[in-house]
């Protein structure tokens, strides 16, 4: 009998340490650890390279090691390689830290923003719902096809290609294109 309520245990913690691996998220082929801050887990991804270098030179690496919480749209590289040619080289150049450190601050909230959370915005505004950035500037989301859409203030767009991946101090929605503030 015991032996069969120790297996009956086993199987049973197996199924859900099972379920619980497949729920974390990955990026650029790094797993997206819920207990890790969100700095520590982008920096681990081969698709954030960009956005991570751009953080330590804005020097906002330090702020997303905090407790947060916070929404970040983090930007894959391919989002940073739709910018103009020359861009990114530009913009992390330390005399444009200003700039740059001002783009960043736009892809990011005060606040945990779950996916769940920004759809019923969309859906208590009729369609759009207006976020605040850090920045101080506005986001605007809506729902498309079956995609969240930000839109920012010069109506350039950005897809959410993965929500929800959960971080000790917030979570980070992937966005596929640059936002940009006034």
């Amino acid at each position: 009998m015991k032996k069969l309520i120790f297996l009956s245990f086993f199987l049973f913690l197996s199924n859900y340490l099972f379920s619980q691996i497949q729920r974390v998220p990955t990026v650029g082929g790094a797993i997206m650890y819920p207990t890790r801050n969100i700095f520590e887990n982008t920096s681990n991804s081969k698709d954030l390279t960009t956005l991570v270098r751009a953080l330590k030179i804005a020097d906002l690496a330090e702020r997303l090691q905090g407790l947060g919480p916070f929404t970040v749209f983090a930007p894959t590289n391919e989002a940073f390689n739709k910018l103009k040619a020359g861009s990114v080289e530009t913009l992390t150049k330390l005399e444009n830290k200003e700039i740059l450190s001002s783009i960043l601050l736009y892809h990011i909230l005060s606040g945990k923003f779950n996916a769940s959370d920004i759809l019923a915005k969309i859906k208590e505004g009729n369609g759009k719902a207006s976020f605040k950035t850090i920045q101080g500037g506005i986001l605007t989301a809506s729902w498309q096809g079956n995609k969240v859409v930000l839109s920012d203030i010069k109506g350039g767009t950005s897809t959410v290609s993965l929500a929800d991946v959960n971080q000790s101090n917030g979570v980070i929605h992937i966005v596929d294109s640059i936002l940009i503030p006034n």
